[in-house]
């Protein structure tokens, strides 16, 4: 054939139980094949096609009446010096033609970028789908060199998005402190303590003309803490102030064991140890000291619409996962997740890192 038979990849159609074979590299076609799906063998008789040029390291994906076929484009297997990067196109037939969103084919070297190169990690390739339900869906590459592993490929795993009717690369979270916004709502999470005014004048919309125009300093939190209960603190959704008790800081806990693709994560009130728990009752707390207690670990799903799931490691005498739950417009609770709804999706708002 006028193509290297290496990088294989199968798509078992869920619309209509057919199995298909995708292969090939840059000297030449990417080529796709039926399969018979009780032997893995080539139907008889069945040819290959040519579905896309100019990639290679091919995946397939259905969703929603599309096909998807992803390749790898640039140049491999030089480090940091490699320009793999992913692109995909799409089409309403297994057999193409496969289109990017600027109507160009793949079979004429076509394909809407994914991922590419970012400041540490270098040429992402070959892509694999990893579907985990309940609207979080993930994709595996590898990239070309990690610049602080000696420039040497490793293995990614990130939050697989669809934004108008296309794959879109998510990002995994990273250390920094962050508002929680209910999608439901807009509220935003915070602790139950008692508002602080910041120092300001009632003066309805009016000023003096010789009043000058400057900055106003924000609340700090030591402007604040003292009035804080000493013990345990319930939380609730509020208005978004960008308060000191409405700012939480999300660390990845690396040294403790993950779940695919991600460590499980601390969640604290920004500047402090006050650690955001799960109880017995299935409710929500925080707790002044961060102990590493099962219930204080959290697993943060970015799902395909960008929203995120947030769910205790573990719940005190409770096997059933559960997640953060906005059950009203200011209250919260641990329930099952639904992901028909938005009572359970949460928005994180990088504050600063």
């Amino acid at each position: 054939e006028d193509c290297d038979a290496i990088d294989p990849a199968f798509l078992l159609d869920s619309a209509t139980g057919r199995l298909w074979l995708s292969y090939g590299t840059y000297f030449g076609f990417i080529k796709l094949i039926e399969l018979d799906p009780k032997t893995g063998k080539r139907i008889e008789g069945n040819e290959p096609i040519d579905i896309a040029i100019d990639c290679e390291a091919t995946a397939m994906m259905y969703r929603d009446g599309w096909y998807y076929l992803l390749g790898t484009h640039g140049t491999c297997c030089d480090g940091p010096n490699s320009t793999y990067n992913i692109r995909v196109g799409r089409s309403r037939k297994v057999t193409g033609p496969y289109i990017d969103n600027m109507g160009i084919p793949m079979l004429r070297g076509g394909g809407k970028l994914l991922i590419a190169a970012d400041e540490r990690f270098v040429g992402p390739g070959h892509f694999g789908l990893i579907d985990l339900g309940d609207g979080v869906q993930k994709f595996s590459c590898h990239f070309e060199a990690d610049l602080e592993k000696s420039g040497l490929s490793v293995l990614a795993i990130r939050p697989l998005l669809w934004k108008d009717g296309w794959p879109v690369a998510g990002e995994n979270i990273k250390e920094g402190v962050y508002s929680i916004l209910s999608e439901r709502s807009g509220y935003v999470l915070e602790l139950c303590v008692d508002f602080v005014r910041m120092p300001h004048t009632m003066r309805w919309f009016q000023r003096e003309k010789t009043e000058p125009v400057k900055p106003v300093q924000r609340q700090q939190l030591a402007d604040v803490i003292n009035n804080w209960p000493s013990g345990d603190i319930d939380v609730r959704m509020g208005d978004n102030m960008v308060r000191p008790h409405q700012k939480w800081t999300i660390t990845p806990l690396d040294s403790l064991a993950g779940y695919l693709g991600s460590p499980y994560f601390k969640i604290t009130v920004a500047g402090t140890n006050r650690a955001l728990t799960a109880t017995a009752e299935r409710e929500v707390i925080t707790v002044p000291e961060f102990t590493g207690k099962p219930e204080q670990l959290w697993r943060i799903d970015q799902l395909i619409d960008g929203t995120y799931r947030i769910m205790p490691k573990e719940i005190p005498g409770c096997k059933e996962p559960l997640a953060l739950t906005a059950i009203g417009a200011r209250s919260l609770t641990l329930t099952k997740f639904d992901p028909n709804s938005d009572i359970s999706r949460w928005n994180l708002k990088i504050q600063s890192k």
